[in-house]
């Protein structure tokens, strides 16, 4: 998890600034901004401690992004646009300029998803897996990381 000890820094600032912002009576966005801020807690944690690939993918949350969009939720009230290049502070995550936040979501939601069937389906471990879960785990990081960025870039 080398990819994460440079984003150390600003990582709490975003964790601050989603505890900040979660503070609302919407209850859908208050859930759903929750848990952006426990995932990126779960990778900074993670990092410190450094826990395994399997106890992160446990500890990974996906439950408020599913039932936001069960319920039809507008995304928009996040942060409405689309991904622009000065959004992007990673030069990694320059394919999801032009996105929504939520198609961000969404897509963050598929890959903790199927992180876990790959878990489910290898006896509760990705451990020996032909799959680069730690590649996988990055991404997922790094997507959380952007859609904190672009929430907060409609603050400043």
């Amino acid at each position: 998890m080398e990819w994460l000890k440079v984003g150390l820094g600003p990582l709490e600032k975003l964790i601050s600034f989603l505890q900040a912002k979660s503070v609302t009576n919407d209850v859908q966005k208050k859930q759903v901004l929750r848990e952006l801020q426990h995932n990126l807690n779960v990778f900074k944690n993670g990092y410190l401690n450094h826990f395994s690939e399997d106890t992160m993918i446990g500890h990974l949350a996906n439950e408020a992004y599913k039932s936001a969009i069960t319920s039809n939720f507008k995304f928009s009230k996040l942060r409405a646009g689309k991904i622009e290049p000065y959004h992007i502070l990673d030069e990694r995550n320059r394919r999801y300029q032009g996105w929504t936040i939520e198609q961000l979501l969404e897509k963050v939601d598929e890959k903790i998803e199927e992180l876990r069937t790959l878990q489910r389906m290898n006896g509760g471990s990705v451990k020996n897996l032909r799959n680069n879960t730690a590649l996988m785990l990055s991404n997922v990081y790094f997507r959380l990381k952007l859609a904190a960025d672009f929430i907060q870039s409609a603050i400043k």
